[in-house]
């Protein structure tokens, strides 16, 4: 179960804007977090079909994507706006100190080798460089949301169920014609991986919806399904 194979179900489930998570959620602090850092060289680490960079593509001055996928990544091309590469995240094909900033959007779930993968963001990034994460929660992960982890309450709501959450394990993910093999880990790992590596956090934040409309909104601020990240480099 792989990204190649679910190219095309991911591609259509997103759609030019993005799912809800992404467009409601995500995008406008991620997006506030790279304006605030103004970089002149980013690299969208396992950018998919390339929505983000177009985000980005007006105010970035030299914009990289890189992803596995060579199906994704052939959709990323014909929409443009970035220099799109194949490459996986554990063997980078960039020389040392080439980054201003390095994102990752909702991929570091998906990095089996992450500790390489950590090295090679920090081996890319200049000095004082920023590595920008939007990631799930670990309990998020770890109740398999995807897969179903929820459990009925006699009201009819719905609750998650939390189980090996301080086990980094596989969870098979399935939703809309995708399956895919993700990776939980807790978020102890990512913390004590980063500041193993020199790297100073600097920015934490558990985004919600802003202003909600509508139940599912509401519904959906309960708790947070992501999280974002902002660290520097030495």
């Amino acid at each position: 179960m792989d990204w190649e194979g679910s190219a095309n179900a991911w591609i259509e489930a997103q759609g030019v804007h993005g799912d809800f998570s992404r467009r409601r959620v995500l995008d406008a602090p991620m997006l506030a977090r790279v304006h605030a850092f103004s970089p002149q060289r980013l690299l969208d680490l396992g950018c998919g079909e390339g929505r983000f960079c177009r985000l980005l593509a007006k105010d970035v001055e030299t914009l990289v994507g890189l992803d596995p996928s060579s199906a994704l990544l052939a959709k990323a091309s014909e929409l443009g706006e970035a220099r799109f590469v194949r490459g996986r995240a554990e063997d980078l094909p960039f020389e040392s100190n080439t980054f201003d900033m390095v994102v990752s959007y909702l991929s570091l779930l998906d990095i089996e080798g992450i500790e390489a993968a950590l090295d090679e963001v920090v081996r890319v990034l200049r000095p004082g460089g920023h590595f920008l994460i939007a990631n799930l929660t670990g309990f998020a992960t770890a109740a398999d949301i995807k897969g179903g982890g929820w459990r009925i309450l006699p009201d009819g709501s719905r609750e998650i169920v939390v189980r090996r959450y301080l086990e980094p394990h596989t969870v098979v993910a399935e939703w809309k014609g995708i399956a895919v093999t993700n990776w939980h880990r807790p978020l102890s790992f990512y913390i004590t991986q980063l500041l193993e590596r020199g790297m100073a956090l600097k920015f934490f934040d558990e985004p919600a919806v802003q202003h909600p409309t509508d139940p599912k909104e509401v519904a959906y601020n309960n708790a947070p399904y992501q999280l974002i990240m902002e660290w520097r480099a030495r």
